[in-house]
């Protein structure tokens, strides 16, 4: 059991009309409102987010593994326009409406836009997002290291797939905990996360070594095929004040690039938030969704007097 995560409801695939299958999880009500998860890197449908959020909120949350992670089908060439047409016929084959919200966390992030962009989702809460390190403003605010990675990309994106491909699941989380500051190790050290992150990672790496994994980093590190500035729908970019890993400058750039988006930098934290922060994040994206409950919620305001409140009570403590 854990503070930051639950178990799965529901697990199942749907066969898309090509023959191929998506992956999927799902926690909440089944009438709740649809709101899909474009996860972070490396990582399966089984990692969803805190506890007791989704049913606090009445969402219904359907994680969904990209082709070749997890238990998707392989679709080695895909690209950002293919994801969304997969979420398209997902959302029809499983009844999600429409049009519905979305969350992307992480090297989900620009799937998540890609939808957007592209009108196939009616909302969008992005945390702790991986940002366009490809674009050119960022090319001197960048770690050697990520700007040799990008350069070759960008020179040799068959050859640097290749490398990435070389990654598993235990590389991964050995890079994401050293990459942490000492506020998401009590998220990431927690022993019912671990678990639950650790079996997210081993699924997200079990069909053909790396290979899902390297086809979204290729992806995600190249310069974006997205056009951000045709999304008309209402985006809310989330940040933890301590990210060093996800954007150079935490989402300012970004969100200067979507109309009307709004970012959130929130302290005490670093690019766990999506699990240290569900709750409102969540909320935050239900009620945009829902424009019409009685009674909205001041998250900013809230979280404040929580962060005071935590200053107050627990001197030095790493997260709310």
């Amino acid at each position: 059991m854990s503070l930051f995560v639950d178990d799965p409801s529901r697990l199942g695939t749907t066969l898309l009309s090509d023959g191929r299958v998506l992956g999927w999880a799902e926690w909440g009500p089944e009438d709740g409102l649809p709101v899909l998860l474009s996860p972070g890197a490396g990582t399966s449908r089984w990692l969803g987010i805190g506890s007791g959020a989704v049913e606090t909120e009445g969402v219904r949350l359907v994680s969904v593994d990209r082709p070749g992670l997890g238990v998707s089908t392989p679709a080695p060439d895909r690209d950002f326009a293919d994801f969304v047409a997969d979420v398209r016929e997902l959302t029809e084959v499983r009844g999600l409406g429409p049009r519905p919200a979305m969350l992307g966390n992480s090297q989900g992030a620009p799937f998540a836009l890609a939808c957007a962009a592209a009108g196939a989702v009616s909302a969008l809460a992005l945390v702790s997002p991986a940002d366009e390190v490809a674009a050119p403003e960022f090319a001197d605010a960048l770690p050697d290291e990520l700007r040799g990675l990008v350069a070759r990309v960008a020179e040799d994106p068959v050859g640097a797939e290749k490398v990435f491909a070389g990654f598993d699941a235990d590389a991964m989380r050995r890079m994401v905990l050293a990459g942490s500051p000492a506020s998401d190790l009590t998220v990431y050290e927690d022993p019912g996360f671990a678990a639950a992150y650790g079996r997210a990672l081993d699924e997200g790496f079990t069909q053909g070594a790396g290979a899902g994994y390297a086809r979204d980093t290729v992806l995600a590190m190249s310069r974006w095929p997205i056009d951000l500035g045709a999304i008309t729908v209402p985006v809310e970019v989330w940040f933890g004040e301590e990210d060093t890993s996800h954007s150079p400058d935490l989402g300012l750039r970004l969100v200067s690039r979507i109309p009307g988006a709004r970012r959130t930098v929130v302290p005490g934290v670093g690019g766990a938030l999506l699990w240290a922060a569900a709750e409102p994040i969540l909320a935050s994206l239900a009620e945009t969704v829902r424009p019409d409950e009685p009674e909205e919620r001041d998250w900013r305001e809230e979280w404040a007097r929580r962060e005071e409140r935590g200053r107050r009570e627990r001197p030095g403590a790493g997260r709310p």
